[in-house]
Order: C-alpha cells, then structure tokens, then sequence
C-alpha cells in the first residue's frame, strides 16, 4: 500500500472469561479530569435517531458491557460512568455533544465515537484539547496519523485499504469488469473511493458510472438504475446499512445482476442483508475481521459460546443476528483492557500511551489468526481482513487471512 504509516497486506482470552474488577498494585495515584478513586468517566455519542440509526445497537451494546464491567467490581476498583449522547449522525449537533462531554461533563477520554463525518468535525478540537478519542467507530484512514493527531486512535481495518482488496479481486476475478459505483457523499464514502481507485490503478477506466447519495435522501433506487443502465457488471456498493439494503433490494427489483463488493460496516444480516431480500444478495462479497454470529462454523468456538451467553443474560433484547453487537462488545473489551493497563495512572496521556502499547493481542471475536497490534507510530489496531460470500443466509469466508506487517 502506497501510504507509509498503514501496514502493507500481504496474503497469506475467551468470550466466557469472567470480567474482573481486581486491582493492580501500582505505587502512585495519578488524575485527569474524569478519573478518581471510585470513577472512570467515559464520553460516547452515537446515531440512535436519524439515518444511519442501524447502528444505535452499538450503544446500547456498549451499555450493556459497562453495566457488566461495574458489576463485577469495575476496572481496579472503579465503576465505570459511560455517557453517551445521541448526535443523529449529524456533525454539528456531535460537536456541541462533544464540547458537552469535555467541558461540562469533564470526561477523561471519549470512545467508539461512531461516524466518519462526525468524527471529522470534532478532530481537531479533540486534539487541541489533548482528551483521548479511542477507537473511533469508522475506519477511514485518517484516523490512524499519530503526528498530526496524537490524540485519536482507530478501530477496525481502514476503508481505503479495503477498497484496494475489493479492487484488486475483482480484476482478477471478474472478466471483461464494467464497475458502477455507489457512494454516500462524506469523507466516509470518499476514503473508500480513493482506496478503490488506488486499487484499480490503470484500470480505473473501468468506473462506468459513478454516483453518490446524500444521508439526508429518502432512497437510492435513481442511483441504481442509473448504474443498471451503465451497463456495469459489478457494483460497489459504498453506503450504510439502510440505503446499501435499498441499493441490493432495488437492483433486484429492476432484474440487474452484478458482482456485487459490499463494504465491511454493512455486512450486517440483520441490519443489511435481511432487509435486502435474502434473494437479491446470493453471492455478495465483503471483508470480515470478526465472527459473525450467523456463520454456524463458529457455534463451537469459546469467544462465540461465551458471547452468547453474555447477550442472552446482560442484553437480552439485542439480535443475535446482528454483527454490530459483536463489534460493540469486541471494541469494549480493548477498551477495558486499555483501562486495566493504566492502573492507577489515569491520566490522559497514559491512558493514550497504554492504547499505543498492545502486541498481537488476542482480541474475543476476532477472527482466529488477527490480532491487535499498536505502537506509537501505530495507530491502526487492526489491519487483517478475510473476503467472504454471502450463501444462503449467511456469511461464507474463503481465501487466506491477508495479514498487515507493521512497515
């Protein structure tokens, strides 16, 4: 990959574990704001309203996990205070969230922050106030720039590498690939759409049509047809679960059959595929970095017995379909370990430098072989995916895990 601060790809603790509230004997109590004896104070905003509402599950996924947290003791003897907002995925309404949690709520550190556009709109002013934004809920590679943004950290396996793996795939696999394009037309869309290009390099003459979508439409089927009618015989479809379900409902609909790359952050079967018509997406690409719940190759493995157990007693009413809730519960858990290895040092900068500080850690509910790996030059947590089919109802992985070497 061309930029040097992402890995380059190359191919090739138990769910059930109790969470322990015991204490690490360190010898000097250090505090920020948001930090005590007795207290860790969390900020969070998330679209529990509006049109990327899919994925308010992961709040209240979030929720759930620190409720367990606290009743079990906390983390070194400290509960847990987490706060969380609706922003309604709107970016001015999460700046003036946000400027509530650091200012008046006085928080120690915000976390999985969801948006790629809201979180746009508050970088800088995060960083200028050196709070900690951790594991952001987008992947745009933005997120991982320790320089320029010492103070905010990524999650999940950016887009624009992403998108270079769906390009890359479909050139060898598609023949005589005539590419339509739908975008959502944010930073989100955008990072995706250079990833894609960049993957395509010579071959971006490819692109038959290009369109993109507001969050603000009603629905994409204009921009559907437009791509039918370009002729394409692929389709990558760049948006969020509600209008990426209405783009797969529609091109079924209207009797177009393209390959089909979907992005990660909508390869939820209960938020995407469900909605789109199990018909309309039988053989849907995508890349996967976690178990997803309706893949039964996982039914016998620990992290997805223990997480089940966890759902059905702490968040009973959440889908056991939906992938967003194994990503709430994943991104908590680094989270909590984030929080257990700053012992009583809970000030923003450590808090930032044990963030930074992870080796191969095996993360529940990552897929087997990835791993969590940051350093302070390193601030993508995760970068190995698996492409996966959908088949029947489900998710079906292939291929090798394309593993991501710190360059």
């Amino acid at each position: 990959m061309k930029k040097t601060s992402r890995r380059t790809f190359v191919a090739g603790v138990s769910a059930a574990a109790v969470i322990t509230g015991n204490r690490v004997a360190f010898s000097q109590k250090k505090y920020d704001d948001g930090a005590s004896d007795t207290e860790i104070k969390i900020g969070h905003t998330n679209p529990y309203s509006g049109p990327a509402s899919a994925y308010g599950v992961i709040g209240k996924t979030i929720q759930a996990y620190w409720k367990t947290v606290n009743e079990a003791g906390g983390i070194n003897g400290r509960k847990v205070n987490f706060i969380t907002y609706d922003d309604g995925y709107s970016p001015p309404k999460t700046v003036e969230l946000i400027r509530q949690l650091v200012e008046q709520d006085k928080v120690l550190c915000t976390f999985n922050t969801l948006g790629t556009p809201t979180n746009t709109a508050i970088h800088k002013y995060m960083n200028q106030k050196k709070v900690p934004m951790l594991f952001v809920a987008t992947g745009a590679s933005k997120w991982g720039k320790p320089k320029e943004f010492p103070w905010t950290m990524g999650y999940q396996p950016d887009y624009h590498t992403e998108a270079v793996i769906y390009a890359k795939h479909l050139l060898a696999n598609v023949k005589d690939a005539k590419i339509g394009v739908l975008m959502q037309n944010d930073d989100y869309g955008k990072d995706y759409w250079e990833g894609f290009k960049e993957g395509l390099g010579k071959e971006a003459s490819r692109v038959s049509k290009h369109v993109s979508y507001e969050v603000t439409d009603p629905t994409v089927d204009s921009q559907v047809i437009q791509l039918k009618d370009s002729g394409a015989n692929v389709f990558f479809n760049i948006a969020t679960p509600k209008f990426a379900a209405q783009a797969m409902r529609k091109a079924g609909d209207i009797g177009w059959k393209p390959v089909i790359y979907l992005n990660n952050v909508s390869s939820s079967v209960a938020s995407t595929m469900k909605p789109a018509g199990f018909d309309n997406v039988q053989g849907v690409l995508t890349a996967q970095y976690l178990m997803d719940p309706t893949d039964k190759q996982w039914d016998g493995h620990d992290d997805m017995k223990g997480w089940v157990e966890w759902m059905k007693k702490s968040n009973p009413t959440a889908s056991l379909q939906d992938a967003s809730n194994v990503f709430a519960y994943s991104v908590a858990t680094l989270m909590h370990e984030t929080l257990k290895k700053c012992g009583d040092n809970l000030t923003r900068e450590n808090v930032m430098k044990q963030a930074a500080n992870f080796q191969k850690f095996r993360l529940r509910m990552l897929l087997p072989g990835i791993t969590v790996s940051t350093s302070p030059t390193d601030y993508y947590p995760i970068q190995a995916v698996q492409l996966s089919r959908f088949k029947g109802e489900t998710w079906e992985l292939f291929g090798d895990v394309m593993h991501a070497e710190s360059t």
